[in-house]
């Protein structure tokens, strides 16, 4: 027996809705994304969302934006009817909606709403639709703008019912969307209640003259990633062929266990893109651990021919026609923002360190001030030593020059940024006095810094001694992959990877970076050839170069345990004030605590 052949048919417009809404509205923080889209698209300035059941039992958006007529409502909630593209043109949205499918696909799996007055009208129409049954349009009263309310979400559709989590946890979900849009448009006011509690209530900012917009999104940013991001955040603008790049960008000694603190948007459009989140991974990689992330809200404003925003329903994916030019824009802008910080690090540091002083009673002291029992030692006492030098050869300088650990701090002068030495305490730490306080460095961290720093700098003015290989390194590859790898030859040359054509599916190598040691040649030039596939770039091999650059900084710094003299401390807290990024070691743990006089005083009783 044969089947019979199944006909061609067309779908219900209902089941359409349903399919669609599936991509569209997975659970209610997707339902408050599509609507508070519209709403701002709509021109609101102000948009209040509210909640029961964490979005289950009703989703209310309201703005204030400008409205619509009976008939334009009746078209709003058919599929694919939108006023975004006026040209109908999908390489040129302005628009944070476009695809006019979210009222419809909503509606399908609800008990829906619309009730909506234009500024010039002088009454309101309500529009219902119950499980994608269209009740006809009727008169209602309501101030100029649109209300949306979403009743029994997916009761239509029960399975899905079962794939949401608990209100709180859903009701969190849609809190992080809301903040992600208000992140991208501080001029308008936010507000979310849950249950009759207010959530989130955003006022709107629009800085001040002199400061400009960028105050207003700082301010924005602090309301919702806390004062201490606002505190240690550097400014980013940079503009490459067309994209600009403007946010803010914590202090690597600002860090996180994961990346649920880095907000990345992309004209005015918040996405999680893969491209983004590793070029800002890139950027840090010299200065946090594989386990830490950094805190940044950054903004990417490219050309709309540039950028594919119509890749997912969710519209939360984007594609880059450029993906290499938008990469090392983002990653050179931070480095550029970073090394400004110079040895600059997070004000959290001395926040958790005074945090965790109490006062309490202390064992009377042994010896008087000059006692050298193991808890600390003058410096006025300290042996007579040669200046320290750094253990790396050839390869490195000395810690400073003669003449500038003579010239670099009287016994008594403290107007140095990081002050002058007083002491060193467990022979690991500098304790420095400052005209407004102390500063304690952690003197293996320090110097890690320095000597990674000292190391990049050889690279860029003398380039990446190679090793060449007795018999060169024969990997096969697909014929794209080769082609890719010899357009970059030249380059790949400079970082010490020579190579060249062998046949049409392979390459053959023949030299290898030096620093890297024993290396994977296989591995490295196939992962050499996926990243150019995707990203245009060669960023891999640099960055392998510098994290064994850190790893030997790490390993050939002064350790704790090492006993410095007064003149070695200074000339380390010299080279700190005049190196980039000497506020974090390559870890991102903060090289030194700085403690103001004020709080000192505070902690024992004296303001």
């Amino acid at each position: 027996m044969t089947a019979a052949r199944p006909s061609l048919r067309r779908l219900p417009a209902t089941l359409v809705n349903r399919i669609a809404a599936g991509e569209v509205v997975e659970r209610p923080a997707s339902a408050v994304k599509e609507l508070v889209e519209n709403a701002i698209d709509a021109g609101a300035r102000r948009v209040s969302v509210t909640l029961t059941e964490g979005g289950r039992g009703l989703i209310a958006v309201v703005d204030d934006g400008v409205g619509m007529t009976p008939q334009e409502m009746a078209l709003a909630v058919e599929r694919h009817c939108t006023s975004k593209l006026p040209d109908e043109n999908l390489l040129d949205i302005r628009t944070l909606g476009f695809r006019g499918e979210a009222l419809p696909s909503i509606a399908s799996v609800s008990r829906f709403t619309l009730v909506s007055r234009p500024a010039d009208a002088d009454t309101a129409w309500s529009l219902s639709i119950d499980g994608g049954r269209v009740e006809p349009v009727r008169p209602a009263a309501h101030p100029p703008g649109t209300r949306v309310e979403v009743r029994d979400l997916f009761f239509a559709t029960p399975a899905r019912l079962k794939f949401l989590k608990e209100p709180r946890t859903e009701a969190g979900h849609v809190a992080d969307t809301l903040r992600r849009l208000a992140m991208a448009h501080p001029a308008i006011a936010f507000r979310l209640e849950d249950e009759g509690r207010v959530v989130l209530d955003l006022a709107a900012t629009s800085g001040d003259l002199v400061a400009g917009p960028a105050a207003a999104r700082l301010e924005r940013l602090a309301a919702i990633m806390g004062r201490s991001f606002a505190d240690n955040a550097l400014a980013i603008d940079a503009n490459r062929e067309g994209f600009r790049l403007s946010g803010f960008a914590g202090l690597p000694t600002l860090n996180r266990p994961t990346a649920r603190e880095q907000y990345l948007f992309v004209n005015g459009r918040p996405v999680r893109d893969k491209l983004l989140a590793g070029a800002v991974r890139g950027a840090y990689r010299d200065f946090l651990a594989n386990d830490r992330h950094p805190m940044v809200a950054l903004f990417l404003d490219a050309p709309a021919g540039q950028v594919d925003v119509n890749v997912h329903p969710a519209k939360t994916e984007v594609r880059f026609r450029e993906a290499g030019l938008v990469r090392g824009l983002i990653v050179g802008a931070l480095r550029t923002a970073l090394a400004a910080a110079g040895h600059r690090a997070s004000t959290t540091v001395a926040e958790a360190a005074l945090g965790a002083a109490r006062p309490g009673g202390l064992p009377m002291a042994r010896g008087g001030a000059g006692w050298t029992g193991g808890a600390w030692r003058a410096p006025g006492l300290s042996e007579t030593a040669a200046i320290f030098q750094a253990p790396l050869g050839a390869a490195t300088a000395p810690l400073a020059e003669p003449s500038a650990r003579v010239e670099a701090a009287a016994p008594g002068d403290a107007s140095w940024p990081l002050g002058v030495a007083r002491a060193q305490l467990h022979e690991t730490y500098i304790v420095a006095q400052t005209g407004k306080g102390v500063v304690i460095v952690d003197q293996h961290a320090a110097h890690e810094r320095l000597l990674h720093e000292r190391l990049k700098d050889q690279l860029e003015r003398e380039g990446v001694r190679r090793q060449t290989l007795l018999i060169p390194e024969i990997v096969e590859l697909p014929e794209d992959a080769v082609r890719r790898l010899v357009a970059r030859a030249d380059e790949l040359g400079n970082l010490g990877l020579t190579l060249e054509p062998f046949g049409a599916g392979a390459v053959a190598v023949r030299e290898t970076p030096a620093l890297l040691g024993e290396v994977d040649v296989q591995g490295l030039v196939r992962d050499l050839a996926e990243e150019l596939a995707e990203l245009g770039d060669h960023l891999s091999l640099k960055e392998r170069i510098e994290e064994v650059c850190g790893t030997m900084a790490c390993h050939t710094s002064v350790r704790a345990g090492r006993r410095l003299t007064v003149e070695e401390m200074n000339a380390l807290l010299r080279q700190m004030e005049a190196t980039p990024h000497s506020g974090q070691c390559n870890h991102g743990r903060p090289t030194y605590v700085e403690l103001k006089l004020a709080d000192i005083e505070r902690l024992f009783g004296r303001r």
